[in-house]
């Protein structure tokens, strides 16, 4: 039988495989967060008490997951192997898949290729 975190763990994860948007804040007026954000915040609370079954369940989201949900797990790898991470962006910096960002108020699209290419020359 898993364990509570390991079950929290799968949905949250379950959530960047699917996810059409990345936001790292709260949204709009109201500065909401999207359930997918939730995600992304509780599989990073699990890198410090669990850090080889997100790095697992990781790559797995780089694996299956939507642009959106790449550019999350790539974004969480860089916390628990760099290497790792700058591999991960350099793999997507050609990837022409469109997803929706949201800063604050700002929504906008943009390809996974120039996200990686923004996350690799900020590097």
């Amino acid at each position: 039988m898993r364990k509570a975190w390991e079950r929290e763990l799968g949905a949250a994860v379950d959530e960047l495989v699917a996810a059409d948007t990345l936001a790292f804040g709260g949204v709009g007026i109201a500065g909401t967060l999207l359930p997918v954000t939730e995600a992304y915040e509780r599989v990073s609370a699990a890198l410090d008490d669990h850090p080889e079954e997100v790095r697992r369940q990781l790559d797995r989201v780089l694996a299956d997951g939507t642009p959106a949900g790449r550019a999350y797990a790539a974004t969480l790898l860089e916390r628990v192997d760099p290497e790792a991470a700058r591999a991960a962006w350099t793999s997507l910096r050609d990837d022409p898949s469109e997803f929706t960002t949201f800063v604050g108020c700002v929504m906008d699209r943009e390809t996974l290729g120039t996200y990686a290419s923004r996350r690799l020359a900020a590097a």
